[in-house]
């Protein structure tokens, strides 16, 4: 197996999904790897990534009200608020959702289902320029 590692730069917009399908794939199609695998790492302790409906946007704002309930912001419980009031809680969110991702590449594009997109969720309200590893794997035939 042969392997490509590339970094990837994503702006957040605050709280919120940022779609990175369509770049993933742009990466892959430069890489001309046709099938093997993609793995994303996120270097952040306060967003997540996640592969989710990309056809409704009421998915994702469920899920944003579903997280809101499991990790308020403003919680007086919470000792960590160094950044304000949703610093603890994007950690929390962070913790139960993932910060990496590893997904098959076939004939040169992500092998995603129907109504599947890869999202980087930003957990906390302000913008913020989000960093990943993305790692490319060739596979072989044998």
């Amino acid at each position: 197996m042969s392997s490509g590692l590339s970094r990837l730069e994503i702006q957040s917009n605050g709280r919120g999904f940022v779609e990175i399908t369509a770049e993933v794939n742009q990466r892959i199609a430069g890489s001309q790897i046709e099938n093997g695998l993609c793995h994303l790492f996120l270097l952040h302790t306060s967003a997540s990534l996640l592969i989710t409906e990309n056809a409704d946007r009421d998915v994702r704002a469920d899920l944003e009200t579903f997280m809101q309930k499991c990790a308020p912001d403003g919680d007086p419980s919470y000792r960590h608020d160094m950044e304000g009031a949703d610093d603890m809680p994007a950690h929390i969110r962070s913790v139960l959702t993932a910060t990496e991702l590893t997904v098959p590449v076939r004939n040169g594009r992500l092998a995603l289902g129907t109504w599947q997109g890869i999202y980087l969720w930003e957990h906390r309200y302000r913008p913020h320029l989000r960093r990943l590893e993305l790692t490319l794997t060739r596979a072989y035939s044998v």
